[in-house]
């Protein structure tokens, strides 16, 4: 008998106004895999419709979700809906290279994933 299929890591990248889109779109174009990370803009809607689209874009697996600011609506709708809930991570302050690293370690549990693209994306963090 087989073992009953794990849901797959993604994540889900919850940002001001289009730079999700922009995000998950630039991480595709540089990996070159697509289809693992989803975009939640807090645009035209209020609060509740906010959480509700995180979690939508959660949809009960494991998950990491990227949020653009260490404070904010979109910080807080995520913690209100997901601060408890088993297979979820939050990191703030994404960025491109954190994106790149996570899609490249979807294999690792979602605190796992976290920590590594976090590191990556503070690696990535440099005055030239």
């Amino acid at each position: 008998m087989s073992e009953p299929a794990r849901a797959s890591l993604h994540g889900v990248v919850v940002c001001h106004g289009t730079v999700a889109a922009a995000l998950v779109d630039a991480t595709e174009q540089i990996s070159g895999l697509t289809g693992h990370l989803v975009a939640v803009s807090n645009s035209g809607c209020d609060r509740e419709s906010l959480e509700a689209r995180i979690e939508a874009a959660v949809s009960g697996g494991p998950a990491v979700v990227f949020v653009d600011m260490a404070s904010g609506s979109c910080l807080i709708a995520t913690l209100r809906r997901l601060r408890e809930r088993a297979g979820v991570a939050v990191v703030t302050g994404v960025n491109l290279a954190m994106l790149v690293d996570f899609v490249f370690h979807l294999s690792l549990p979602p605190s796992e994933a976290a920590d590594h693209a976090a590191a990556s994306g503070g690696k990535a963090i440099r005055l030239p």
